[in-house]
């Protein structure tokens, strides 16, 4: 953790001129979107994966015909249909699992006192008014929801609640758009089919998934919660760009 805190002090030292007080609030923001940069070619073949199994639909459709009452058989098709086409029926979740280590040294770092047993310097820094290790119930307590760190909070609420907004209907419009393609191949949600049980709560999740993010950005420390509003606005963008 020492020496990812050294990094986040050296990009905020040169950060600084442009950001004054809030550098090292725009060094985690720039080391969200690194990650998210190091984590866009696995998004790319995530969305290609969704693409080839939306394509497959009919091939499954005749299979469940053909093996409809001998449910291990058609199990055994359906893996190697998808063997055959390099087809992964998990291979979206991927992206998302790699961030969590991103998220959680964040975590870490702006939680623990001391780094290396030293002070952690990084709980110096802020944000406008709102240091960022704080959390939102510390805004609370000093200041109330209208105070300086208060303000802070308010405005990263908002944009959590604009990006929920455009996240949901972009979701909803997958879902329904993947629900279509399965009834014209005659192919519902079968628990046969490798992954279709987990695939299918997830799409029904899935629109609902950017709300949550408000409770994440009131319970953990400023700086993960920036890293979290800022990885979740991308998530938005990149999705509406490449499943278009």
């Amino acid at each position: 953790m020492s020496v990812f805190a050294s990094l986040v002090e050296q990009l905020a030292d040169l950060l600084r001129p442009l950001f004054g007080l809030s550098a090292a609030a725009a060094a985690i923001i720039a080391f969200t979107a690194l990650v998210r940069l190091l984590v866009h070619p696995l998004s790319r073949a995530a969305a290609r994966g969704q693409k080839a199994r939306a394509a497959l639909q009919p091939r499954i459709a005749e299979l469940r015909r053909k093996h409809g009452k001998n449910p291990e058989k058609l199990q055994k098709a359906v893996m190697e249909l998808h063997a055959e086409e390099k087809v992964s029926p998990l291979s979206g979740c991927l992206p998302s699992l790699l961030q969590l280590p991103a998220f959680f040294l964040l975590y870490h770092l702006f939680s623990s006192g001391s780094i290396g047993g030293e002070p952690n310097a990084l709980l110096t820094h802020q944000l406008l008014d709102a240091p960022l290790g704080g959390r939102w119930a510390d805004a609370l307590a000093d200041g109330g929801a209208f105070g300086g760190a208060g303000v802070v909070y308010l405005g990263l609420f908002a944009v959590v609640a604009v990006v929920a907004y455009f996240s949901y209907r972009l979701s909803r419009r997958m879902t329904e758009a993947s629900a279509a393609t399965a009834g014209m191949a005659g192919a519902g949600a079968d628990p046969q089919v490798p992954g279709a049980a987990a695939m299918g709560g997830v799409m029904k999740v899935m629109p609902f998934m950017s709300f949550f993010t408000l409770v994440t950005v009131a319970v953990v420390p400023l700086a993960a919660a920036l890293y979290v509003v800022t990885s979740t606005t991308w998530s938005v963008i990149e999705r509406s760009v490449l499943y278009r």
